[in-house]
């Protein structure tokens, strides 16, 4: 990599977006030129406290800068992400990429007509037990991922299918590496006005099972995938930062399961952001793809609104009855 410095913006300094602000801040091979929020006093807060310029309006810095973060509402991920595209700004863009699968394609027609970079936040690929487990997850054949949350107002301006599942979503298909053949799903609003718990069964063309639940409304916090494959048993407890491996082992007499050895690892917490961000910056700089491209990040989304489409239809036929 080379030792350029690159000048880079972020754009919405919300409770994520100063996240982002003050992790370039730390780095030498970034110069944080401005943060922008509509929220002046905000946009103010966070630029007095990293040493750098505050704007109301992204058009204000967008000529001065050559990457920026997008950590907006996602109903405005597009119009930004598109003017930042179009005078040659490379983006990261906060998960879901967009508001909708049409606008997802937009953005990645802009970026490859200008040679410029998306990469899109979903944070779960720089997890220090997603990293490491890569070579070990070979051809899973059933997959079962909870992610349940305890009711937190943010983020309920979307279906906790765009919030909270879209993260699962975006690592099955990185493990299954294959076309979709069908996709089953329920869920309903209980406390907000779009789905606040949703399943999923999606059947993958290769014979792959995914089961994924999400919900924003749990008496706790867990972040759990478990994988099945030929020679193997996975689970990862994102929470807890440990995995547990069972594989078969003749030679393992006192294992709890006849024939098969246990291994257990747990993981440094890590900072998974710091990762996502430094990936972003090399990418810029060498012009190397992203670990998370914007077609990757459209065919999440893909998935996140057929998912939506199908629950939206059992729902409606629910009401009916």
């Amino acid at each position: 990599m080379s030792n350029k410095k690159i000048k880079v913006g972020v754009i919405g300094v919300g409770y994520l977006g100063k996240f982002h602000a003050e992790k370039y801040a730390r780095m030498n091979n970034v110069e944080l030129v401005g943060v922008v929020d509509i929220d002046e006093q905000r946009a103010q807060y966070v630029a007095k406290e990293l040493c750098t310029e505050a704007h109301i309006d992204y058009k204000d810095l967008i000529k001065k800068i050559d990457a920026a973060s997008i950590v907006v509402p996602t109903p405005a991920h597009f119009s930004i992400s598109k003017e930042c595209l179009e005078n040659n700004v490379d983006v990261l863009i906060e998960k879901p990429m967009a508001a909708s699968v049409e606008e997802a394609d937009e953005l990645i027609r802009i970026s490859e007509a200008k040679e410029k970079i998306i990469q899109v936040g979903h944070l779960e690929r720089f997890n220090p037990a997603v990293v490491a487990l890569k070579e070990v997850i070979q051809k899973p054949r059933f997959i079962e991922s909870h992610r349940l949350s305890i009711y937190n107002e943010r983020g309920t301006d979307v279906s906790v299918v765009l919030d909270l599942m879209i993260h699962d979503i975006d690592i099955i298909l990185t493990f299954v590496q294959s076309e979709i053949e069908s996709i089953k799903a329920a869920g309903m609003p209980v406390i907000s006005d779009h789905v606040d718990i949703a399943n999923a069964r999606i059947e993958f063309k290769n014979g792959a099972v995914a089961n994924v639940t999400a919900s924003r409304i749990s008496g706790r916090d867990e972040r759990k995938i478990r994988l099945f494959q030929k020679d193997a048993y996975i689970s990862v407890d994102f929470k807890n930062h440990e995995t547990v491996i069972i594989k078969p082992n003749s030679k393992d007499k006192e294992s709890i399961i006849p024939g098969m050895g246990i291994e257990r690892r747990c993981f440094s917490k890590g900072d998974a952001l710091n990762d996502e961000l430094k990936s972003f910056v090399r990418s810029v700089i060498d012009r190397d793809e992203p670990e998370v491209t914007g077609q990757m990040g459209r065919e999440a989304l893909k998935i996140a609104f057929d998912i939506m489409g199908q629950i939206n239809k059992s729902y409606n036929r629910f009401l009916e009855e």
